[in-house]
């Protein structure tokens, strides 16, 4: 019996398993958004969050205890910097799961796990017809005529 014994075993030894979630965890950080299993999304998320928290807290120890489970110092600096600071106004809840599809070999639930407060995307100019979208139509107006 499993009675109060928490989290899945995923099929994996436990150094397998903590590599495992060592690895998602940084490539969440990195990317912002990944898309795995969702027993494994599930897992992951706690770690993520704990992570995304210490670079919150912002101190050496904070750092020094993110790169022993994080093992990147690019990942870590990129905590810190970047993705701590859009989260300060946040007490939790820094990921989101969204159900994606089935994989096909073996009909696996795939999800995708992606931080909530994206990062600074370049704003393109709009050209064409999506400029004239956003201009209330009056392009497409004008060129009926």
């Amino acid at each position: 019996m499993r009675h109060r014994k928490r989290g899945r075993q995923l099929g994996r030894k436990t150094k397998h398993r903590r590599a495992l979630f060592r690895n998602l965890v940084a490539s969440l950080l990195q990317h912002e958004r990944i898309e795995t299993t969702e027993a494994k999304a599930k897992e992951v998320r706690g770690f993520a969050e704990r992570m995304i928290s210490l670079g919150k807290e912002g101190t050496l120890h904070a750092r020094r205890r993110a790169l022993g489970f994080l093992r990147s110092h690019a990942v870590v600096s990129k905590l810190f910097a970047d993705v701590a600071g859009r989260f300060r106004e946040r007490s939790g809840g820094f990921t989101r799961i969204i159900k994606t599809r089935r994989r096909v070999g073996d009909a696996a639930d795939m999800v995708a796990i992606e931080l909530v407060a994206k990062g600074a995307e370049k704003a393109e100019p709009k050209t064409g017809h999506a400029a004239a979208e956003q201009a209330g139509g009056k392009a497409d107006k004008q060129t009926e005529k």
